[in-house]
């Protein structure tokens, strides 16, 4: 089976985890013929960095285009052959079946890697191939979005029927690639709608924290629909189109961006009788091997187990298939393997000024997981608060009964990549609240504070966990109001700008004064106490808990009740 001169090593697909496994497996073994399959035009381009040429950020598209078959022949000895399509896999004979231009050829392998990477769900919506609908995947995705836009951006009312208005678009689906393509064309000029499903955007996040995006949204003209899916889209007489909702309202637009997701490309490796996932994606084991013990299978097509759940899926990340790619390279070549940990799914996006990021589980994945879980909330600055320039963190992060951290999530304008970076090492190296609370991290007023908010996190869930000081959650507003007394220990302006109308107001440098006041209110009852962030009525619920009081804190304070749907 092996090829003159050595083993024949056959990638089905490029970009990230096939062109990784292909590199790694030339680096381990220069006499392997190595061919790379690739049904479109692009070998290896920066499919993350398609939304920054959109907007202009990116200049030239060429940046793009990270190698050729030219450059990697050259710097590799690699075969690698573009509009090369590969049909089936006929695994007793250990051979593809590939489709070209010039006709249909069999080439045989002693290893094959599937890198087919995933396809682009299709909602239900009619009207789904009109012309003036895009997605933003591909380099001819975004060159079909950058030749749409460019009579609409000529000159003003340049689109056709549109000599008062600026141009428009609908954006569908508002993850990470739609929030990314509604930061673009915004930069590019256009007026644009967002439309989401989901009941937030960003629906990975935490709810508590998508308002703020939301919030930056709207500052910068988006109008946000959610809640609601698009049910059709038709041209209209203008020359633009109409994208109809389910609620039925109806947007104009002159083009249309859908993202609402991708599935894996797993139809070869169903058809060839490879063992699949429930959620379709290529099952493989910890080095990347397949059901079949010539086949390997890495990125967006294969199956990962998720850290802290332990739920199976595809994990369509570029930072997971690159890792893959390298396994799967050593475990081909007989070299020695780091196996595959469960993947945090660590992710990260810029909405104009802010920066949301995510590692590990959600609250809502450990609800759905049955794991229980402390979650604590944290409003601090990204550094020293009397060092100018100071801007203020959102950090939610839950942790296990024990301890463990389970997963972070962070909003803000600055300082939210280095605080993720480190939870989703903490994540990976199991560590708990005593030891993020005693992390030893870099400090100078420019950079953090001597308590970092990552140490802050662990100072805030040893408190919670141990009992120091008991939490309440905003989502339990509803038993809060019905069995305690809210304390609202902010200043009077602050109660006087927005407050619960049942709440006690007494200012937390007054409690000591007031404890009476406080009793005679109580009748009894516990007390469930908040300020704005979480810091004085932290205080205050401490003086209370010393004074014989049953008092709890709530997470977050103010800032975390009113960012969710309250009663």
């Amino acid at each position: 089976m092996s090829a003159p001169g050595g083993r024949r090593i056959v990638v089905v697909g490029g970009v990230a985890g096939g062109m990784s496994a292909a590199a790694r497996a030339r680096r381990l073994d220069e006499h392997a013929q190595i061919v790379v399959l690739e049904q479109g035009e692009y070998i290896s381009f920066a499919n993350c960095g398609l939304p920054y040429y959109l907007s202009g950020e990116i200049a030239e598209r060429d940046a793009l285009l990270l190698h050729t078959p030219a450059t990697l022949a050259a710097a590799l000895n690699l075969d690698v052959r573009t509009g090369h399509r590969v049909v089936s896999i006929d695994r007793d004979a250990r051979h593809v079946r590939v489709q070209a231009a010039d006709g249909a050829y069999d080439l045989a392998y002693d290893a094959l890697l599937l890198a087919p990477g995933a396809v682009a769900i299709r909602p239900p919506i009619a009207g789904l191939d009109h012309p003036a609908v895009h997605a933003l995947r591909t380099v001819p995705d975004v060159d079909g979005l950058t030749a749409a836009l460019a009579p609409l951006l000529a000159a003003p009312g340049a689109a056709p029927g549109a000599a008062t208005r600026e141009p428009r678009a609908v954006v569908v689906g508002a993850g990470f690639i739609g929030l990314e393509a509604v930061e673009a064309l915004v930069a590019r000029g256009l007026h644009v709608q967002l439309v989401e499903l989901a009941d937030h955007v960003l629906p990975p996040l935490d709810p508590e924290l998508a308002p703020l995006l939301a919030a930056e949204l709207a500052a910068h003209g988006v109008e946000v629909h959610l809640g609601v899916a698009a049910r059709a889209i038709a041209s209209d007489a203008a020359g633009g189109v109409t994208v109809t909702l389910s609620d039925g309202a109806v947007l104009g637009a002159d083009v249309v961006v859908v993202n609402v997701g991708v599935r894996p490309a797993s139809d070869l490796a169903r058809e060839a009788g490879l063992d699949l996932g429930p959620g379709g994606a290529i099952r493989v084991d910890g080095d990347q091997r397949t059901s079949d013990p010539h086949i390997w299978a890495v990125g967006d097509a294969a199956e990962s187990v998720l850290d802290v759940t332990g739920v199976r899926l595809a994990v369509p990340l570029a930072g997971p298939a690159n890792r893959q790619g390298r396994r799967a390279a050593d475990s081909m070549c007989g070299h020695r393997t780091t196996r595959q940990r469960p993947v945090l799914a660590t992710a990260i996006v810029r909405v104009f000024g802010l920066t949301a990021a995510t590692t590990g589980a959600s609250q809502a994945a450990l609800r759905r997981a049955g794991i229980e879980h402390e979650v604590v909330h944290l409003h601090p600055g990204h550094h020293a608060g009397y060092y100018p320039g100071a801007e203020q963190l959102h950090l939610v992060a839950s942790f296990a009964p024990d301890g463990s951290l389970l997963g972070a999530q962070a909003v803000g304008r600055a300082g939210v990549d280095k605080r993720i970076d480190v939870l989703a090492t903490a994540l990976r190296a199991g560590m708990t609240a005593d030891d993020l609370a005693e992390l030893e991290l870099a400090y100078s007023p420019p950079y953090g504070s001597a308590k970092d908010p990552i140490n802050m996190l662990g100072f805030v869930a040893q408190n919670a966990l141990d009992g120091q000081m008991p939490q309440w959650q905003a989502w339990n507003l509803d038993t809060v109001r019905a069995t305690t007394l809210v304390l609202d220990v902010r200043s009077r302006q602050e109660y006087a700008a927005g407050h619960l109308d049942e709440a006690l107001n007494i200012p937390h440098l007054e409690l000591r004064d007031r404890l009476a006041e406080v009793s005679a209110a109580a009748d009894g009852r516990e007390i469930s106490v908040h300020c704005a962030s979480g810091v004085r009525s932290y205080l205050a619920t401490a003086i209370l808990r010393a004074k014989g009081f049953e008092a709890r804190n709530l997470s977050g304070g103010w800032q975390t009740l009113t960012a969710l749907p309250t009663p």
